[in-house]
């Protein structure tokens, strides 16, 4: 059973700041490439969209882990008592491209913390902004949300849906190797990626869970690919349903007057996260 949440406490951690710094290196890039495709990455001369997720993880000790293989809560992020921590989504802004070789700077801050009552229980979201700096100029300007929620909460009932397919569709075989590498390029711990009776024992998820971030990164990609000569100037996505590893994934594009409309769907066609793309 999940401890009382005590919301004064936690918005104490609003305002909340911190800054880590790495360089955007030629090896960081290709693996990067390696994990996502080549044939996504429409601009040689620029580091690939969303490569800023792979730089200055939080880097901590074993003993400074929690449970689900995260940093223990309390340090930047709140300790929400909630077990389950997942990634719902978020808006990034592009403002110029980052390079092979920029030192960049990621400056976070905590901007809210709300607590909601849901057909699934309680549910804290943690609204943390990001500055991502090159050159001396903001590079990227980032939301990210982050929800809580209890261990039962695990598999909603679903709702059925006409699958769909976009205009343009991408397939991923959403393999564990997949999963593996981009744990490793974001220096990502938790074990719901990567530990399958850890997500299925503990988590109650049928599988190990594809990367929301991944899943965006995707969409991302596609949507600079289509693109062709105009760059992308804002992305907004946001998580629907988890996807699962073992089967084969589509990402889709539909266009927009001013952009893409774009999804993830399973291999039953079941959206799992969705965005839009603006030039």
């Amino acid at each position: 059973m999940s401890q009382a949440i005590d919301m004064n406490h936690l918005r104490g951690w609003i305002g909340r700041k911190e800054a880590q710094v790495e360089t955007v290196t030629p090896a960081l890039i290709e693996r990067f490439e390696a994990t996502i495709g080549h044939g996504l990455h429409p601009e040689p001369e620029a580091a690939p969209l969303a490569i800023h997720w792979c730089l200055a993880p939080q880097a901590v000790a074993p003993e400074g882990l929690g449970p689900d293989g995260h940093p223990a809560r309390g340090g930047f992020l709140p300790p929400v008592p909630l077990p389950r921590r997942m990634w719902a989504g978020g808006a990034m802004t592009f403002l110029r491209p980052l390079k092979p070789g920029d030192v960049v700077t990621r400056r976070s801050r905590i901007a809210d913390i709300v607590h909601k009552t849901g057909r699934s229980g309680e549910l804290v979201f943690v609204t943390v902004a990001h500055d991502i700096i090159a050159g001396g100029e903001v590079a990227v300007a980032e939301r990210q949300d982050i929800v809580y929620r209890p261990m039962d909460a695990a598999k909603p009932s679903p709702v059925p849906v006409e699958p769909r397919v976009g205009v343009h569709s991408i397939s991923v075989d959403a393999t564990t190797t997949l999963l593996f590498r981009y744990s490793a390029l974001t220096f990502n711990g938790h074990r719901i990626h990567y530990d399958v009776d850890y997500a299925r024992s503990e988590e109650g998820y049928p599988g190990l869970v594809v990367h929301g971030p991944l899943q965006a990164t995707l969409m991302l990609h596609l949507a600079a690919k289509l693109a062709e000569a105009r760059p992308v100037a804002t992305f907004d996505y946001r998580g629907v349903s988890p996807l699962f590893h073992g089967a084969i994934f589509t990402v889709n594009a539909d266009p927009t007057e001013k952009g893409f409309d774009l999804w993830c769907a399973d291999h039953q066609g079941r959206t799992t996260m969705q965005a839009t793309a603006t030039f």
